[in-house]
């Protein structure tokens, strides 16, 4: 992913709606779908998410507190 540094508010604000809209539906499709390899996979992929969640509300936090 691109330096977090050269993101705007905005942008930023952009990317974490999407990833929250992309962690949704990960945990639907984890609902609805059934098997360890498919649980495996999906939790896999909502961990990911979620770190570059996480470093994207920090980057902007830190951009609203200056």
């Amino acid at each position: 992913m691109s330096n977090d540094n050269s993101l705007s508010l905005a942008e930023l604000n952009d990317r974490i709606a999407i990833l929250r809209d992309n962690i949704r539906q990960l945990v639907e499709q984890a609902a609805a779908s059934s098997g360890a390899q498919d649980e495996e996979r999906t939790s896999g992929r909502m961990a990911a998410q979620q770190e570059e969640l996480d470093r994207l509300v920090k980057a902007r936090d830190a951009l609203t507190v200056k």
